[in-house]
């Protein structure tokens, strides 16, 4: 099971990525549009994460604890995808010609 750590990194470091791209910006909808990408990314490390402790250890407690965090993380995940989905429309209705 190689694949879920590597989505685990990999989302982590685009977490770290888009939170820095928020400060860098100066633009409030852009800011927003990167906290939706943002917890998106955060909502795929959660569920990964508890995904991959239940394989890790195959006990009941990992099991109670692996569907919390991916409880948790599909909240997150679609919470940051509305969020990418709803500003990236609301930028492209302010720049219709970009």
């Amino acid at each position: 099971m190689i694949i879920f750590p590597i989505v685990i990194v990999i989302s982590i470091a685009l977490y770290v990525y888009y939170k820095v791209a928020i400060v860098k910006s100066k633009d409030i909808l852009t800011q927003k549009y990167f906290n939706g990408k943002s917890r998106f990314c955060l909502g795929l490390f959660i569920l990964f994460f508890g995904i991959n402790q239940y394989f890790f250890y195959e006990s009941g407690l990992s099991l109670f604890i692996g569907i919390i965090f991916a409880l948790l993380g599909i909240m997150q995940l679609t919470r940051g995808y509305r969020e990418a989905k709803h500003y990236r429309n609301e930028w492209r209705k302010l720049n219709p010609a970009e």
